[in-house]
Parts: structure tokens; C-alpha cells; sequence
């Protein structure tokens, strides 16, 4: 048998070479880098460059950034042609939704690309012309010389362009229907599911596959489960993504989170020899003991010699000392006070006794994801008398129904009239609101009233919820953050006085505590954008030398989309059955959010459900792991500040 050199021995199960990134950022440099490259090197030819193009979240980074080349003037786009992937059936260009609008916003209306080489699918088309409109399409394509490089990103059907399951290898551009999973995805952009068109124009799989080099992208860990099928899976129409494992010349990028169900990143034991540190036992540990359903204690030699593990034995210790020593790590990181026990030993626990009473910031994305995500854990705090407060990042106003507007209006409405205030003003702007909800068409952005009234709605949720938990009205900070008011679901990019803003809330507190919301793999972004901003605020005040954030400590937890695995928990924090209780009527004061979300994303629960599974899964967890059993748990990670590595 052939050995392998290392690194090709662990990529070995990968079909489709794979690059992995430490961020989004990073691998969208190096795919706008080398698209620059390639326009450079035909133009130094004398020929076109034939790009195919495709749209989502997944591109907008690497559009950004070869808008930048251009402004930099290191290439002109002006010998280039462009073809995009596909387009929703029916479209009007100039729609919120539309890709002819989006491949204007983010690249087109930047650069200096003639309009007679840009070619998006139209979607205006009659339904009868449909076939002869994709005929022509393709053999536009073949006449500019075909793709020289194809971008895709990857749906969570395993969809390529609008390519859905079922799609064959030699397919060519066509209309299509398209599938269930792929329009409740949609269904945020396009402001309820009702509202997605049922069709699209895509390019069929074999047209895709005639390009000259593929680039496949993907980020954040929603995408992980369906890139490992991709790469790793049999070829099978049912994942249409998979036919790239055929084509010679593909490559799919990554950064680190969307690459973590690859055997390489989460098992690689199983695949060789590996470089033992403290934190890949752990990770591989806890593994075995959920493989073989024993509690880690219960772990012997020979469990570990069956399952690739058996040079941990061979390298550190005995099976027994090495189960005590991840049992111990394990058991410190469960604890009953997040905020530090007073006059206690804090050196066995996740944080520090003093000061024994902390100001604490718990940052919010949304007007929710506070008692959401660690509602127990704020209840906490409170009865343990530190000084708490909340700061919602953004107001969560495209959220709430436009039947809630009507319904505040008509209650601010009556409530004049009964108390004979100003009648024929608070008339006026009733009329008003529902005159403009009424004329509103499906996707529409809402009048400033709307949003502002939207917005109010999720403020005095919020500060129901602050209330019943036990903080007073002013240590609820409402940030307002402009990237996200839009009034949209794309939002600006981040930018100064976002950050600025979070710099003044910290300098103002100065708080020892700092919880945020590392939920990355929130469909619609914000929880990323908002995590970001949270991080550049710290670094810039870390840079200008201020001494209280030496001492603050920043615990990320996540929200209603995904937990953290077990190996990477570092405080759980356990919930009675009448805290969580406590936790649920929390969340119940959110009432534009509750029964039913306008942006639930693909699961259809509750988002108090969906936090209660997940609490209860952790503690569930902990327990199949050999130790004590609890109700539930709420899981942080602590990020360490670049004053504190």
C-alpha cells in the first residue's frame, strides 16, 4: 500500500481539492485576487474574460473587494463578460429581489464593465419563450468563447445555481421549480414565504460544468453538514453539488467555520497519525464516549485502540488518567454563578471571584436574543445583585408583521380619544399608517413611520422582558445601530459610527463582563455584523490604552440557530425546571416574535422551543458524558482580547 504525504493522507475522503481560510474575509481576498489574475493575464492575450457569476450572501465579499481593485486601479473590467447563474421567475429587474438589481448594487454600477457584456437571466420573459429565451442564452455563452471561470456558492439542498435535487449531469439552462427548502430560505428576502416566486432560470448542471475552472464557496457552520456531502459524498443528483467531484479543474473555498463537518477538521484520528495536543484529546474524548455511548469514566484502552485513538495511550497516559483529566475540565466548566462566586476558591472555576459585584453588558443583536439565547444566565446575574445591563444592537424592526403596526396605531388611537388628547392629530397619523400598509406590495420597503412604529413595538418588548427579569428601565441601551436601518433584510456595510457607538456604551460602563451573541450561523447576517462591531470597539479601546478593559472578560454564547459542541463549552451554566420557566415567560414578553416569527428560517418552532431543545440537549449531553444530571444548561465560549492572549 502507497503511503500518503501527510497532508494528502487527510484529505484523502475529499473528491474536490479544498481550501480552507481563517475567515470569510480572507478566502473572499484570495478569490477576488486570483479573478483579477485572470483578467490581467487575458487581457495581456488580447482576449475576453468570461466569468460566471452568481449572487447570495457567499459572493458580496469578493464583489466588494474587486471593486476596490478596480478603484485602486489595478484592472479594468472593460475587457470582461459576464454571465449570471440564474434569476427567480417572474422578476422585474428593478425588484428588491431581483439579481439584475443585486449585481448593479454590488459590483456592476462600481466598475467599468460595458452594459453590452453583462448578461443576466430575464425574468420577464413570457412563460412560453422560456425554452427558446435559455437556448439563446447558452449559445451566447458558447459564442463569447465559454466560462473561463465559474463562481458558485452551495444551497442547503446541495443546489448549485437553482440546479435543485433531482437536476441531471447534462442539464442546460432552463426553467425550473423550485424546492421547498430553497424557498423558505428565500422567504427573509422576500418577506414571508408566500411571497417567494415558485420558479427560476438557472443554467443547467452541464452548463456548469463546461467552464474552464469552477470556484465553489462557502461560509459560516449552516453550510457545513451539506459541504461535506459535497465533497465527501458519493456523486448523486440528489445533491447536485456532488457532480463537481467530475469536473478537472474545481476547487471549493472555505473558511474555517463552514469546514468543520470535513473529516480532516472534525475527525482526523480516524484518518492517521496526528499531532496530540490538550485541546484535540478533548475534542476526540468526548467523541468517543458519545461513539460508544459510555460515560467518559467508563473509557478503556481498548476503546481507544479500536477507534484510531490508541497512540494517545501510547504518547500521555493511561486511559484512566487521561478520562479523569477531560472528566475534571468538563466538570469546571459547570457552574451556578457566571458572574464569579464570592469568597470562594475561583481557581477550579470558569470565572473570577472579584470584584464580587461586576458590571456586566449583555449585547443583544436583536431585541431578543438576550433572554433567548441566555435568559437564565441574566436571571442569574441579577440575583446574584451584579450591576446588568443590555444593550439591543439593532432595532429588529423588519420583524414585526404589519398587522402588529395596525393594532399599536389603533391602540395609540383609542387611547387619545379616551383621554380627549389632541384627537385630530393622532386621527391623521392613523389614517396615514394604514393608507400606506394597505398600498404596500410584497416586499416594499416600509415609510419611515412604519419602521420607526416597528421599531417601538421590539423596544417596549425588550423592556417588558428587562423588567420581568429584574433590571431597571436604564440599563437597557438602545444602540440603533445605522448599518442595519434599511428597512430591508441587506443591510449597509458596518462602518464607523457603528462601532463608535458600541465604544461609547463600554467606555461609559466599563463593564468586567461582556456577553455577546458568536451565533454564526444566523441565516440573515446580523449576529455576525453585530459580533464584529463588538470586537473592533474592544480592539480600538484596547489600542488607545484604556486600563478598565484589562480586566474584562467577553463570553460569547449562541442563539436560536446552533449551540457549541461540548469541547468547546468553557461555563455551562445549569437551569432548574423553574428557571427555565422563568427563561420561556421571558421570552413570551416578545410578543410580535412569538406563534409565529416573519423570519423564522428553516425551523419552524418556536423560537422558545427551539431555546428550550437546546438547553435541555446540553445538560442531556453532560450527562451521557458520565456527569450530573440537570434540567438544562445555557453553553459560552470565552474569546480572549488581544491584551489577554
Amino acid at each position: 500500500m502507497t503511503t500518503l504525504p501527510p497532508n494528502e493522507q487527510f484529505k484523502r475522503l475529499e473528491n474536490i481539492p479544498t481550501k480552507v481560510y481563517q475567515n470569510s474575509d480572507d478566502a473572499s481576498r484570495a478569490v477576488a485576487t486570483e479573478i483579477v489574475n485572470l483578467i490581467l493575464q487575458k487581457e495581456k492575450e488580447g482576449k475576453k474574460c468570461v466569468l460566471g457569476l452568481a449572487t447570495g450572501s457567499t459572493p458580496t465579499g469578493i464583489y466588494n473587494e474587486l471593486v476596490n481593485f478596480y478603484k485602486e486601479g489595478k484592472v479594468s473590467f472593460k475587457n470582461v463578460i459576464t454571465f449570471n447563474l440564474d434569476e427567480y421567475y417572474p422578476m422585474q429587474p428593478d425588484a428588491l429581489q431581483s439579481y439584475v438589481r443585486f449585481m448593479k448594487e454590488y459590483l456592476f454600477d462600481h466598475i467599468d464593465i460595458p452594459e453590452e457584456n453583462i448578461n443576466v437571466p430575464d425574468g420577464t420573459i413570457k412563460r412560453e419563450d422560456a425554452a427558446e429565451y435559455c437556448r439563446a442564452y447558452e449559445n451566447k455563452m458558447k459564442e463569447a468563447g465559454g466560462l473561463d471561470l465559474q463562481i458558485l456558492g452551495i444551497g442547503r439542498t446541495g443546489h448549485i445555481g437553482f440546479n435543485e435535487p433531482g437536476s441531471g449531469i447534462r442539464s442546460r439552462t432552463r426553467m425550473i421549480s423550485l424546492d421547498h427548502i430553497t424557498i423558505v430560505d428565500a422567504a427573509s428576502d422576500f418577506f414571508g414565504q408566500e411571497h417567494v416566486p415558485l420558479k427560476a432560470l438557472t443554467m443547467g448542471v452541464g452548463s456548469i460544468l463546461d467552464a474552464k475552472k469552477i470556484i465553489l464557496m462557502a461560509w459560516g457552520e449552516g453550510k457545513a453538514p451539506i459541504i461535506r456531502e459535497a465533497i465527501e459524498g458519493p456523486v448523486t443528483d440528489s445533491v447536485p453539488a456532488t457532480y463537481l467531484q467530475n469536473h478537472p479543474n474545481t476547487v471549493v473555498i472555505l473558511d474555517e467555520a463552514s469546514s468543520a463537518e470535513l473529516t480532516r477538521i472534525k475527525l482526523p484520528w480516524t484518518l492517521g497519525e496526528v499531532h496530540w495536543n490538550e485541546e484535540l484529546i478533548k475534542k476526540a474524548v468526548i467523541w468517543l464516549s458519545a461513539l460508544l455511548d459510555k460515560p467518559i469514566l467508563k473509557l478503556t484502552n481498548r476503546d481507544y485502540s479500536d477507534n484510531g485513538m490508541g497512540d494517545i495511550i501510547t504518547e500521555f497516559d493511561t486511559s484512566y488518567n487521561i478520562n479523569i483529566k477531560i472528566f475534571n475540565q468538563l466538570q469546571k466548566s459547570i457552574t451556578g454563578w457566571p458572574g464569579g462566586k464570592p469568597d470562594a476558591d475561583d481557581s477550579r472555576r470558569p470565572e473570577r471571584a472579584l470584584p464580587r459585584t461586576k458590571k456586566v453588558v449583555i449585547f443583544s443583536p436583536h431585541p431578543d436574543d438576550d433572554v433567548i439565547s441566555m435568559g437564565g444566565t441574566f436571571a442569574r446575574l441579577v440575583d446574584h445583585n451584579h450591576e446588568v445591563h443590555v444593550a439591543y444592537q439593532t432595532s429588529g424592526n423588519i420583524a414585526v408583521f404589519d398587522d402588529d403596526v395596525i393594532r399599536f396605531a389603533d391602540y395609540v388611537n383609542d387611547f387619545h380619544k379616551e383621554f380627549g388628547l389632541k384627537e385630530e392629530v393622532t386621527n391623521a397619523l392613523y389614517d396615514s399608517i394604514q393608507e400606506k400598509i394597505k398600498n404596500k406590495k410584497a416586499g416594499d420597503v416600509d415609510s419611515k413611520e412604519v419602521q420607526k412604529i416597528k421599531g417601538l413595538i421590539r423596544k417596549g418588548e425588550a423592556k417588558a422582558g428587562c423588567r420581568y427579569i429584574g433590571i431597571p428601565d436604564e440599563n437597557a441601551h438602545f444602540l440603533n445601530m445605522p448599518f442595519y436601518e434599511t428597512g430591508l433584510v441587506k443591510k449597509k456595510p458596518l462602518g464607523d459610527e457603528d462601532i463608535h457607538i458600541i465604544v461609547d456604551l463600554l467606555r461609559k460602563i466599563k463593564p468586567q463582563q461582556v456577553y455577546a451573541a458568536g451565533d454564526l450561523s444566523d441565516p440573515h447576517g446580523t449576529h455576525r455584523v453585530c459580533l464584529n462591531a463588538i470586537f473592533q470597539a474592544l480592539d480600538y479601546i484596547i489600542d488607545k490604552g484604556d486600563a478598565w478593559v484589562k480586566d474584562c472578560w467577553v463570553w460569547l454564547y449562541r442563539g436560536a440557530w446552533q449551540e457549541w459542541n461540548i469541547e468547546d463549552v468553557e461555563m455551562a451554566v445549569p437551569l432548574s425546571p423553574d428557571e427555565l420557566l422563568r427563561k420561556r415567560k421571558a421570552i413570551f414578553k416578545h410578543q410580535s416574535q412569538k406563534d409565529s416569527a416573519l423570519f423564522p428560517g428553516h425551523d419552524a418552532r418556536e423560537f422558545w422551543q427551539r431555546s428550550e431543545d437546546r438547553n435541555r440537549s446540553t445538560a442531556s449531553t453532560y450527562n451521557q458524558l458520565g456527569l450530573a444530571e440537570y434540567e438544562a444548561m445555557e453553553a459560552f465560549k470565552r474569546y480572549y482580547l488581544k491584551n489577554q492572549v
